[in-house]
């Protein structure tokens, strides 16, 4: 049987390179490429990672995308006009690390905790930044 199935393969790959469907393939007369010098069992999905351009961000757990965005504070508001906008998204922001402590844990897993953010200093940093800008 695994005969059978394997000269049926055979003869089709030999049909189609006889009516030309390879010769325009884009990798043509290029090397496959290499996984390095060690087997890694997660070069299909890092493959697929970088050929799909997929952001992973959104695979990283929300305590870790939480302390991304405070430690982009204040810079990451610059482009705010209104100190009440600022504090609406400082706002949001200490909203969100609540609801994320509050959270299941899977068993055996750490809680990994956020710190909120202090809207005052945060504030008072937004202004020190937009007055640089002016100043320039």
């Amino acid at each position: 049987m695994t005969d059978r199935i394997f000269d049926m393969v055979e003869r089709k790959i030999r049909e189609g390179q006889e009516r030309g469907e390879f010769d325009d393939l884009s990798e043509k007369g290029k090397p496959l490429p290499t996984r390095g010098d060690t087997y890694d069992p997660d070069w299909w999905v890092k493959g697929l990672i970088q050929r799909e351009d997929l952001d992973m961000s959104t695979m990283v757990p929300g305590a870790f995308r939480l302390r991304k965005e405070a430690e982009a504070f204040p810079e990451s508001l610059r482009d705010l006009r209104d100190e009440a906008d600022v504090r609406a998204v400082l706002e949001d922001y200490n909203r969100r690390v609540k609801a994320d402590r509050h959270k299941p844990v899977a068993d055996g897993m750490r809680q990994i905790l956020v710190p909120s953010i202090d809207i005052d200093q945060v504030v008072e940093r937004w202004h020190q930044l937009r007055d640089r800008r002016r100043e320039r």
